[in-house]
């Protein structure tokens, strides 16, 4: 039984995921400003300003590629472990 995960299959899903939850973060901001959470988005996306069109923009774009990044790191590495637990072989331990 093969199990395995296609990178693309998990990057764009979770991209998107990371996407709305930016979009939604922003209209809380802008619905709740004494609640503001911009400050952790300038932290975590660099070159995100609190809010131009560009700068929007560009979280937006960022924070796709995040869920890429993880994608690319976290696929290929559930595909090994699966090798392994699928061969029998015992996981690593420190």
């Amino acid at each position: 039984m093969r199990n395995r995960l296609a990178v693309a299959a998990i990057g764009h899903p979770t991209s998107l995921l990371l996407a709305i939850t930016f979009v939604l973060c922003v209209g809380f901001d802008l619905v709740f400003p004494g609640h503001a959470m911009y400050p952790a988005w300038q932290r975590l996306l660099p070159g995100f300003e609190w809010l131009t069109p560009g700068t929007f923009t560009l979280g937006l774009v960022e924070s796709y590629a995040y869920g890429w990044y993880l994608a690319v790191i976290w696929v290929p590495l559930y595909n090994l472990f699966l090798r392994r637990a699928q061969r029998g072989e015992a996981t690593p331990r420190s």
